[in-house]
C-alpha cells in the first residue's frame, strides 16, 4: 500500500496548474493514499497470520527446560537419586525415612504432536476461508474507493462545466446589454429594456459565483477522497469526446453481481461458520497425541545420566455440563444467519446491478435528450438575438432564450457527467473496477 507511484505523484506535487491529472492518475493516488484499503491490507495480513498459527498445529511441538532442586522430603530425595542413578540400597548409610539432603540438577527435552483433532481440522479450515475473505474485503474496498474517485472526478469536471456555462451567460448577456444601451442612447429602446439586462446580469453573476464556490467545493470532496491535494479547478483532465459518444451495454448477465467481492465474501463468511459448526462438533470427539522427553540429572553438575520417556495418549470427552453442546448450538445458529445473510446480499447485490443498469440507460437517454434540447435553444437564441439587435423582438423574449440555453447548457454538462458517472456505477456493480 505504501509503494506509491513516484513518476506519478512527484510531477503531481508540484502543484502547477498546467499539469493535468487523469482519471486513472487520480485513482492511483487515492489507491496509494487510502486508509481504508491501508486498514483492509492490514486485515489480510492479521488473516494470513491467523492461518500460519492454524497451520502451526499440524507440526509437532519441542520445548526444553532446566531446572535446580534440593529437597529433604523423603519421596522426592528418593527419586532424585534415582534420577541420578546413584541409589544404593546395599549401603548400610541408606535410610529411605531419613534421606537427608539431596539436590538434583535436571535438563529436559519435551516433544508433543497431536496426531488427530477434528477440532484442528476445522480450525485451519475457519482460517484458510477468513483469509480469503480478508482479500475479497479488500477487493470489494477498491472497487468501491475506484467508484467514488471516479464520481468525485467527474463531479469536478461536472461542476466547472457549470460554471463555464454561467461565464458564457453573463459574457451573452452583457453582450445583449451593450446592445440595448446603443439602441437605448439612439432612442430605438425603452430604458425598461436596459434595467432589465442589467439585473439578468446581476442574477447571472451571482450564479457565476455559486458555480465556481461549487467547483471549488468538489475539488476539495476529490483530494479528500484521493488523500492528497492533486487537483484544482484548472488540472482536472476531461475525458474524450468518444466516451460520451458510445451507447450503454445491454444486460446480457443479470447474474454478473456473482462475480462481486461482497458476494464472494458472504459465500466465504458462511463457510467460516460452517467450519465453526464443525469445529464444535469436534469437542464430542477422541484426540490422540504421541509425547516424548529425553532428561539428564546430576547431583553435583558434572556426571548426568540420561532417560526418556515416549508414548501415546487419547482423550475423549465425557462430561462437562453440556458446555459442548451448548457450543454446537450457537455455532449452529451463527451457521444459518450466516446462511441468510448470504441469502441477503445476494438480493442486494442483484437489486444493486439492476438499478445501476436502469440508471446508466436513463442517463443515457437524458444525455440524448438534452443534445437536441440544446441545439434548438441555442438556435432559438442566435434567431432571437438577430430579431433584437433589428428591433423584431423585444427584451423579454430575449431574456427567455437566454435563459432558456444557459438551462440546457447546465443540463447537458450534468447529463453528460452524469452518464460517465452511471458507466462507473455500473462496473461497481459487475465488480468490474477491481484489478
Amino acid at each position: 500500500m505504501k509503494s506509491v507511484h513516484l513518476s506519478i505523484l512527484a510531477a503531481l506535487l508540484v502543484g502547477t496548474t498546467a499539469q493535468a491529472i487523469t482519471l486513472d492518475e487520480a485513482i492511483q493516488a487515492a489507491r496509494d493514499h487510502s486508509p481504508t484499503l491501508e486498514a483492509a491490507a492490514r486485515r489480510i495480513d492479521s488473516a494470513q497470520a491467523l492461518l500460519r498459527q492454524a497451520k502451526s498445529y499440524y507440526y509437532p511441538s519441542i520445548g526444553a527446560s532446566a531446572n535446580y532442586a534440593r529437597s529433604d522430603n523423603p519421596p522426592q530425595a528418593f527419586m532424585m537419586t534415582l534420577n541420578q542413578r546413584s541409589l544404593n540400597m546395599m549401603d548400610p548409610a541408606f535410610n529411605p525415612n531419613e534421606p537427608g539432603d539431596v539436590d538434583n540438577l535436571r535438563g529436559s527435552v519435551v516433544a508433543q504432536w497431536r496426531i488427530f483433532d477434528l477440532q484442528r481440522d476445522a480450525g485451519k479450515n475457519m482460517a484458510r476461508f477468513g483469509a480469503e475473505a480478508s482479500r475479497e474485503a479488500f477487493a470489494a474496498a477498491r472497487n468501491q474507493l475506484v467508484h467514488e474517485i471516479t464520481r468525485g472526478f467527474y463531479g469536478v469536471l461536472q461542476a466547472r462545466a457549470f460554471a463555464a456555462v454561467q461565464e458564457k451567460s453573463v459574457a451573452s448577456i452583457e453582450e445583449s446589454l451593450r446592445v440595448a444601451q446603443e439602441r437605448f442612447a439612439a432612442g430605438g429602446t425603452v430604458k425598461t429594456d436596459v434595467l432589465n439586462l442589467e439585473t439578468q446580469l446581476a442574477q447571472a453573476n451571482e450564479d457565476l459565483i455559486k458555480a465556481r464556490n461549487g467547483a471549488q467545493l468538489a475539488v476539495a470532496a476529490l483530494n479528500a477522497g484521493i488523500g492528497a491535494d492533486l487537483a484544482t479547478v484548472e488540472n482536472v483532465e476531461a475525458p474524450a469526446a468518444a466516451a460520451l459518444a458510445a451507447p450503454p451495454p445491454e444486460c446480457k448477465d443479470p447474474d454478473a453481481f456473482e462475480n462481486r467481492p461482497e458476494m464472494r465474501a458472504a459465500t466465504l463468511m458462511r463457510q467460516v461458520k460452517e467450519q465453526d459448526l464443525k469445529k464444535a462438533k469436534g469437542g464430542y470427539a477422541p484426540t490422540f497425541s504421541a509425547f516424548a522427553s529425553y532428561d539428564q540429572d546430576s547431583g553435583n553438575g558434572r556426571d548426568f545420566e540420561d532417560s526418556y520417556m515416549a508414548g501415546v495418549q487419547a482423550e475423549i470427552n465425557v462430561f462437562d455440563g453440556a458446555r459442548t453442546r451448548a457450543a454446537v448450538q450457537a455455532a449452529q445458529s451463527e451457521w444459518k444467519a450466516a446462511q441468510a445473510e448470504e441469502d441477503q446480499a445476494r438480493l442486494n447485490l442483484r437489486l444493486d446491478l439492476q438499478q445501476a443498469f436502469l440508471g446508466v440507460r436513463e442517463a443515457w437517454e437524458r444525455l440524448e435528450v438534452t443534445r437536441k434540447s440544446l441545439e434548438t435553444a441555442e438556435e432559438a437564441r442566435r434567431i432571437v438575438q438577430e430579431q433584437y439587435q433589428q428591433g423584431a423582438a423585444d427584451v423579454s423574449l430575449l431574456l427567455q432564450t437566454e435563459v432558456g440555453v444557459t438551462a440546457m447548457q447546465t443540463r447537458n454538462a450534468a447529463a453528460q457527467y452524469d452518464y460517465l458517472t452511471a458507466l462507473s456505477n455500473l462496473q461497481r456493480a459487475k465488480g468490474e473496477l477491481v484489478d
